[in-house]
C-alpha cells in the first residue's frame, strides 16, 4: 500500500516467485485513515477470493506492506504520516479478514521493495545498497546481503524525513517537523510545485517532467529545485551507510534518465570524502513493494517450517 495507490498479486513459489495474478487499486487516502484501513482489507479479501476460484486452493500465508513506523513483533502500523495511521492492528485485522488461520507477514512498503529488488532485481549479487523510493513520500531501505535492515525499532530507512531545507520557511511535513526532504523532493512534492509554477492545479510530476523533456524553462528550475534537494538528502545517506549501488524507485523513477541522469550529476557535485556508488533504476518499478511483501509471506512459512 503507497500513498497514492495499492498493489496486490498471487506470488508463486520460489525460486522464481512468478507473480500469477496482478491487481490496483487506488488508496482512498482522502476519505480518512479507516478508508484507507479498509481498504487494505477488503483488496487481500478479494485478492484470496480469485487465488481460490482460479486455483482451486487456500493461499499458504499473506503479506502486506505498508508506509510509516512499524511494529513488526506485534503486527502494528505505529504511524504512517501519509495514511493518517496510528497503532493500527493490522496484522489482527487482516488476519481475521482472510479467516483467521492464515498466517501474515507485516512489513514496510519501501523495505518491502527493497528485499524484492535485492533478491529478484537490481540489487542481485550486490551486498550492500540503499534502495531509495521516491513516490507519493521518501523513504529508504538498506539492503544487507539478502536481507533488509529494519533498525531497533522498525523505522530504517526514513530517509524522507532527512531535514534538507531547515527553518521556519521550510515546508511543513505530516511528521512534524519543516524542510523534510520529501516536503520538496518526493512525486506529490514536485507536482505540487509544478502546478503552481504551470497556473494548473491538477498539474503532476509526470507532466513536470513531460514539460522538462520539451525545453519548459519553468518546469526546468522546478525539476532542479527538487532534483538538488534529493541529491542533498541522498548524499546525508551514503555518509551514513556507504552502500555500493544507489537504487532509485517509486514513481518518479519513471521519469528515467530525465530524474537519473541530472541526479547523478548533483550527487557527484555534493560529495567530498563520500564513495560515490553506482546510481542505477529499480528494475520492478512501482510493483517492488507488493512483490516484496509476498517474499515476506514465503519467508514466514520458510521460518515457520524450520522452527518445527
Amino acid at each position: 500500500m503507497g500513498g497514492t495507490s495499492m498493489k496486490a498479486a498471487l506470488l508463486g513459489p520460489a525460486p522464481e516467485h512468478r507473480p500469477l495474478y496482478e491487481a490496483r487499486r487506488e488508496t482512498p487516502r482522502e476519505a480518512g485513515p479507516e478508508a484507507a484501513v479498509e481498504a487494505v482489507l477488503s483488496f487481500a479479501a478479494e485478492l484470496r477470493a480469485y487465488g481460490v476460484e482460479r486455483f482451486g486452493t487456500e493461499p499458504a500465508a499473506a503479506g502486506v506492506a505498508v508506509p510509516g513506523v512499524l511494529d513488526g513483533e506485534k503486527g502494528v502500523a505505529v504511524f504512517a504520516a501519509n495514511l493518517g495511521w496510528r497503532n493500527v492492528p493490522l496484522r489482527a485485522l487482516l488476519r481475521e479478514r482472510l479467516r483467521g488461520t492464515l498466517p501474515v507477514a507485516l512489513g514496510h512498503d519501501v523495505r518491502a521493495g527493497g528485499l524484492a529488488e535485492g533478491r529478484l532485481g537490481a540489487g542481485r549479487g550486490v551486498d550492500r545498497f540503499l534502495f531509495v523510493s521516491v513516490g507519493t513520500g521518501i523513504a529508504g531501505a538498506l539492503g544487507i546481503d539478502g536481507r533488509v535492515e529494519p533498525g531497533a525499532h522498525g523505522s530504517a530507512g526514513e530517509i524522507g524525513h532527512i531535514v534538507v531545507r531547515p527553518g521556519p520557511d521550510g515546508p511543513p511535513c505530516g511528521c512534524g517537523a519543516r524542510g523534510c526532504l520529501e516536503t520538496l523532493s518526493s512525486a506529490s512534492a514536485l507536482g505540487r510545485a509544478w502546478a503552481s509554477a504551470c497556473g494548473d492545479p491538477a498539474a503532476t510530476a509526470a507532466d513536470a517532467a513531460t514539460a522538462v523533456e520539451s525545453g519548459d524553462p519553468r518546469a526546468a528550475a522546478v525539476w532542479r529545485d527538487a532534483v538538488g534537494a534529493l541529491a542533498d538528502g541522498l548524499v546525508t545517506g551514503l555518509s551514513l551507510l556507504d552502500p555500493r549501488a544507489l537504487i532509485i524507485g517509486g514513481g518518479l523513477a519513471e521519469a528515467g534518465d530525465t530524474l537519473l541522469v541530472p541526479l547523478r550529476e548533483a550527487v557527484r557535485e555534493r560529495v567530498t570524502f563520500q564513495h560515490v556508488p553506482t546510481i542505477v533504476p529499480a528494475d520492478l518499478g512501482d510493483a517492488a513493494g507488493c512483490l516484496g511483501a509476498g517474499l515476506l509471506a514465503w519467508d514466514l512459512l520458510s521460518a515457520e517450517d524450520a522452527s518445527r
